[in-house]
């Protein structure tokens, strides 16, 4: 009897390590089979600028409000950045405009075309559909919204290229760089002289000694702009601590771009149009994250700290411009 019991244990026993054993396998394997990762040459950071497609017909509401010609929506940088292809499934995220968004979507390839869609969740307003196909070295598409945004145009055409990100605090904005804030404007008052007939030398030039003006100046109420002074240029708030000597005479847009140079740096995606309008044109800015607190440095946080500080009392200097 006890060798009867035995046997049965002994047999139960070998069954149950050989399920045991014949699951683990199973499952190793169908992990194997969905983790298999191909097309590994595409995994990293994809970079470019997504272009708005006006639609024809009334294109009123995609006017700003202010009585001006600018459009509501313009050019901007998108990256998307790819971080597995296993089988016909491609993940990733997507970054601009200060917005981080993960895609999940279908991957083809074949002798006749590398294509992918990359979906965003859909919970937020402005979520939307990438169409990508791979054309030499770039991956080239559009974007298209899920909903429908007043001011914003529904389909985006892009055209990204494989970029390595490097951080690096020698980084600066170039030295023809338009330092005015078109963004941010108010009315004010804008001084001007009149000429009376001046008289053209024989290269027909004007010649400065036959212009009068009115002895009185005359003003007439326009649209002013922010401008910054070439110390953006100068200072660099990533490798050198900032002094309030330093800092005393700039005004504020001078101190919100050396701040926000410092995020430039480490691939920060800005929110404010102003800002992506500053760096976008920088052949070093890529927009990589929506927060990078955690990669700032010590110099760099004090830096940030002191500039905000002083950014509250600091005045702005206005000027006009033609558009």
């Amino acid at each position: 009897m006890k060798k009867a019991l035995l046997l049965t244990s002994l047999t139960i026993l070998l069954i149950s390590c050989k399920e045991e054993k014949e699951v683990i396998q199973n499952k190793t394997l169908a992990y194997a089979e969905v983790g298999k990762e191909s097309h590994k040459e595409l995994y990293g950071i994809w970079s470019g600028n997504m272009e708005p497609v006006w639609p024809e017909g009334d294109e009123s509401e995609y006017y700003l409000t202010d009585g001006s010609d600018q459009m509501t929506d313009g050019t901007k940088m998108v990256t998307v950045k790819i971080n597995r292809i296993t089988n016909d499934s491609v993940f990733g995220v997507s970054i601009s405009g200060g917005n981080q968004r993960p895609l999940v979507g279908v991957f083809r390839s074949n002798a006749l075309a590398t294509t992918m869609v990359l979906n965003e969740p859909g919970d937020d307003k402005y979520d939307g559909r990438f169409e990508l196909e791979l054309i030499n070295d770039s991956l080239s598409g559009k974007w298209i919204t899920y909903k429908k945004n007043r001011g914003l145009t529904p389909i985006k055409t892009l055209k990204l290229t494989q970029k390595k990100f490097k951080y690096d605090p020698n980084a600066m904005l170039r030295a023809d760089t338009e330092l005015i804030d078109w963004e941010n404007h108010k009315e004010g008052e804008i001084a001007y002289e009149e000429y009376e007939d001046p008289e053209l030398t024989e290269n027909n030039e004007v010649n400065p000694d036959s212009i009068t003006t009115d002895e009185e100046p005359k003003t007439y109420i326009g649209t002013i702009y922010r401008v910054a002074s070439d110390q953006v240029f100068v200072l660099n708030a990533s490798k050198n601590l900032l002094t309030e000597e330093q800092l005393k005479n700039l005004t504020k847009l001078d101190m919100e771009i050396i701040r926000n140079t410092i995020f430039a740096r480490h691939g920060y995606s800005f929110k404010r149009t102003s800002l992506r309008y500053f760096f976008e044109s920088a052949y070093w800015y890529v927009p990589i994250s929506n927060n990078v607190d955690k990669d700032l440095t010590k110099v760099e946080k004090q830096n940030i700290a002191l500039l905000t500080r002083m950014e509250k009392y600091a005045t702005d200097n206005y000027e006009h411009f033609g558009r």
